[in-house]
């Protein structure tokens, strides 16, 4: 199931809404590897590829081309903003830059400014007032007809006057123009200044967000490489190291059902079972578990015929979650899956219920992305997990098995 997963690179949605998030962690690490060895194989091609002969084409006068700087090892120079030591936080260099850019703005800004100021004094510089025509002095003035004369011609033009007035009315306008830009200045400051606070908690929430999911993939991948060694080291390996195929045990009898203690034994011949699900793929499904799943003794005890009392038949996620509620925290069941060919483990913690993916794809029983090892039967996986947890995050110890709570159980279809 996992290598068809992978081939197509694509899986259903709700059946990954079984997996738990460490199994989906686990699954885009598995998706990331493949996705990054099809690349490879089509970069080797293409450099096979490349490496053909062909015929030299001519080159043109003014063509262009783009040669790649090498480093030591003759590879592509490759740089990675951040790995080196000496390399500025990404926010560093954006407060730098945006208060280069403000500098420079500022700076041209006040070149503006003292640009129109000077224009404007040279304009008043060569504007020359009009010159004002005194009469020639006649005889000499006597008397009040003199004085008045003579201090009309002591009191300044009007003209003059007027040229004052125009001057200090345009610096007044300049001091105001002055002022509103500063104005502006400082509202544009403080409206950035809002955005880049806005701005640098958004992305201190982000690098947050992407430090948890990094801190999952690499619990899942110690995880992973824990159990991977785990099982390398232990089931599986004869003392020549080399892998051992589990062996297929005798097909058990056919399971005898009884009647709770006090009510009397009814033909099941003629019941009607409720199925989870309708038409040929429930039938496909009984169908693989008889001809593929009974002869490795699916749902039976270890050591006895007898069918344990974890195991459940065709249940959907909604029944498990029903049949759990009732337990408490290290209940759980194993049920055949409705979707797919394969089962589901259902756990009940102390945060709610829990379902696990079971691959038997392969003549073995393993988590699907949580662990590697391989079991030979359920009932081997159940034993290992009574001890060893399903994920170090969760600590999922298999403690109290989830029997049947209603007759017929609900795997006589599976065994009829």
């Amino acid at each position: 199931m996992l290598r068809q997963i992978l081939s197509e690179m694509y899986i259903d949605p709700e059946l990954l809404a079984e997996l738990s998030e460490e199994q989906k962690q686990i699954l885009f690490f598995k998706m990331r590897e493949e996705q990054i060895r099809r690349w490879k194989e089509r970069e080797a091609a293409m450099e096979r590829k490349e490496s053909l002969p062909v015929k030299s084409r001519p080159k043109k006068e003014n063509g262009k081309s783009v040669n790649w700087k090498l480093g030591a090892d003759k590879e592509v120079w490759v740089w990675v903003m951040g790995e080196h030591h000496l390399d500025k936080p990404y926010d560093v260099l954006c407060n730098e830059i945006t208060a280069q850019r403000e500098q420079l703005r500022a700076q041209k800004e006040a070149e503006e400014l003292r640009k129109t100021q000077s224009n404007e004094f040279t304009n008043n510089l060569t504007t020359k007032p009009q010159p004002y025509n005194l009469p020639a002095p006649n005889t000499m003035c006597k008397g009040a007809a003199g004085k008045e004369e003579a201090r009309q011609l002591s009191s300044p033009a009007p003209a003059l006057k007027a040229e004052q007035t125009k001057v200090k009315s345009v610096k007044t306008k300049q001091d105001e123009e002055i002022k509103q830009i500063d104005d502006e200045k400082t509202k544009q400051i403080y409206k950035s200044w809002k955005e880049d606070s806005e701005w640098q908690a958004s992305l201190r929430k982000s690098k947050a967000a992407d430090e948890k999911r990094r801190s999952l993939a690499k619990q899942a991948r110690e995880d992973y490489k824990r159990l991977s060694q785990r099982g390398r080291s232990g089931e599986g390996l004869q003392k020549t190291g080399v892998p051992q195929k589990p062996r297929r045990p005798p097909l058990p009898p056919k399971p005898q059902f009884l009647a709770p203690v006090g009510c009397p034994q009814k033909p099941l011949g003629n019941q009607g079972v409720s199925r989870t699900a309708s038409g040929s793929a429930q039938e496909d499904i009984i169908q693989w578990f008889k001809e593929e799943q009974l002869p490795f003794r699916a749902g039976y005890e270890k050591t006895s015929d007898t069918i344990a009392p974890w195991f459940h038949g065709i249940l959907t996620l909604k029944k498990a979650n029903e049949l759990l509620s009732t337990g408490v925290p290290g209940s759980f069941l194993i049920r055949v899956s409705e979707k797919i060919k394969g089962y589901a483990l259902s756990y009940l913690s102390e945060e709610g219920c829990k379902h696990f993916l079971i691959d038997a794809s392969a003549d073995s029983y393993s988590f699907l992305g949580v662990d590697q090892l391989q079991h030979a039967t359920l009932a081997d996986l159940v034993e290992y997990h009574k001890e060893e947890p399903i994920t170090s995050v969760g600590k999922e110890l298999l403690l109290y098995p989830c029997g049947q709570q209603e007759q017929p159980p609900d795997y006589l279809e599976l065994f009829e």
